[in-house]
């Protein structure tokens, strides 16, 4: 950028992707320090908890340094990476130059911090400014930086494995256990201490389908694999844990699951869950349908399947029971007049929630056509914030994976999700004591108890049952 002709960097920061959110992760970089990037081509990608999406080049130049490595979480507006023009010399535009130096006192209690290294390597630490530690932001993560300062570690005598031998987390690590493992002793070796998969709180399974009972989707890829080092510090040689352990593979989780886990483990702490279940008879709605599929299909342009009569149903419940369309807040429960729901969509590596709006609102038809349309944006990555923000209650189809129970875990700040379970046929005693083949399906709900109890979400469900219970193979759709 030319300001009075002078050459200004253009400072990439992290966007406001929506109203609630305040952070986000870098999830990939999509252009390298050195390479040419033209306006509004894509530089990145970002993950935040709502949505995952590509940020665009504000102007067109050479990337001169990334100041934010993958994989890290940083509020929105932090400077991500800058750009300067294509004619221009690296590290002569103002603002993009060496780390910061401290004078004095102040500069000799810190460590020296590591000389910028050539551009060429592709680490882009030049132009990141020291931070408290002395170490400068743009080469070591706030991770690194703060292992180095608890364990008083001077980072230039570690190792980097990253991308342009960046140091990394594991680095450090694998560094203080050389350096603190005991001596070689004449005493036989003994094996590799067990080392601890970090603990992650996973989502319910999430997903849509043409029917109910379609196959299982394949399984999800969320996860980079690494061998796992040898003997942890801190074990005593020859200690039974020790002689017991087994060798383990470390599981380093993508930006995105390690958000889902945040959003889970804040479920479990903050929302006292509680979990009903009943059982409906959906043999008319099976018929119904098997005989208007097709004629649905060609009028309306979607495959006729059952999520939508259960949304349908749900709305039409929540108008009865508003409590489940409510939130906890503080000391006040917020009970919102419109109806929004929210439905799990599976992708490879993650879940992402779209939201029908005004659900109480719409036909079934009108259902199946918005439904469709959210899924087809979920699974091309192209929903907004919009589009992702504001859900109310939740409706999931877990029954496309074949469960035929579960306990869904409340999406925060929402009162409920309510779960679909597989469809199946089995023996049933009817009217007259006969016993016939009928179509059968469980509803779950999982409520939060601070603001419902369980005669409340019991007669809810009642409604839900009652309703999809009532079609017929001659219901007008």
């Amino acid at each position: 950028m030319n300001l009075g002709g002078a050459l200004v960097p253009v400072e990439i920061t992290m966007p406001k992707l929506g109203e609630s959110i305040v952070e986000g992760t870098v999830a990939r970089w999509l252009k390298q320090v050195g390479e040419a990037v033209e306006r509004y081509e894509p530089l990145l990608e970002v993950v935040t908890d709502k949505v995952n999406t590509e940020v665009p080049s504000p102007a067109a130049g050479i990337l001169e340094a990334i100041l934010v490595p993958e994989g890290e979480t940083v509020p929105v507006g932090t400077i991500l990476a800058r750009l300067r023009a294509p004619g221009e010399a690296p590290g002569s535009a103002p603002g993009v130059g060496e780390p910061g130096v401290a004078s004095g006192a102040e500069a000799d209690a810190r460590p020296t911090p590591l000389p910028a290294e050539d551009e060429a390597a592709g680490s882009g630490a030049a132009g990141g400014e020291a931070g408290p530690d002395g170490w400068p932001r743009g080469r070591y993560s706030p991770v690194v930086r703060r292992l180095a300062a608890e364990f008083g570690i001077d980072l230039r005598q570690v190792p980097g494995t990253g991308r342009g031998g960046r140091v990394t987390r594991e680095d450090v690590i694998a560094y203080l256990e050389r350096q603190t493992a005991p001596e070689a002793s004449p005493e036989p070796a003994a094996g590799p201490a067990r080392a601890a998969l970090p603990e992650a709180a996973a989502p319910e399974p999430a997903a849509l389908t043409e029917r109910a009972g379609s196959p299982e989707p394949a399984e999800p890829q969320a996860f980079e694999v690494s061998a796992a080092p040898g003997a942890r510090a801190g074990t005593p040689a020859g200690s039974e844990d020790e002689e017991a352990a087994v060798r383990v593979d470390r599981l380093k989780p993508s930006p995105v699951r390690k958000l889902i886990a945040q959003r889970m483990v804040q479920s479990r702490q903050e929302i006292p869950h509680a979990w009903t279940m009943v059982e409906v008879d959906v043999t008319g709605l099976v018929r119904l349908v098997e005989a208007e599929g097709a004629r649905f299909r060609e009028r309306e342009g979607v495959p006729l399947t059952y999520l939508p009569f259960v949304i349908e149903a749900a709305a039409r419940a929540l108008r009865k029971f508003p409590l489940l369309n409510a939130s906890w807040q503080g000391e006040e429960i917020l009970v919102h007049r419109q109806i929004h729901i929210g439905v799990p969509v599976a992708l490879e590596e993650s879940v992402i929630v779209p939201v029908i709006r005004d659900a109480d609102q719409q036909s079934v038809a009108g259902l199946a056509r918005t439904l469709r349309r959210l899924v087809e944006r979920a699974r091309s990555g192209q929903l907004t914030v919009p589009e992702v923000e504001g859900a109310t209650f939740t409706v999931n189809n877990t029954g496309a994976f074949g469960s035929i129970l579960s306990q869904p875990i409340i999406f925060p700040p929402q009162a409920g999700m309510l779960t679909l379970e597989a469809i199946v046929k089995r023996p049933v005693v009817v009217e007259g004591n006969a016993i016939a083949i009928r179509s059968m399906v469980n509803l779950c709900l999982s409520l939060d108890h601070r603001v419902v109890d369980g005669l409340y979400a019991g007669r809810f469900l009642q409604q839900v049952k009652a309703r999809l219970e009532s079609y017929t193979p001659e219901t007008p759709i």
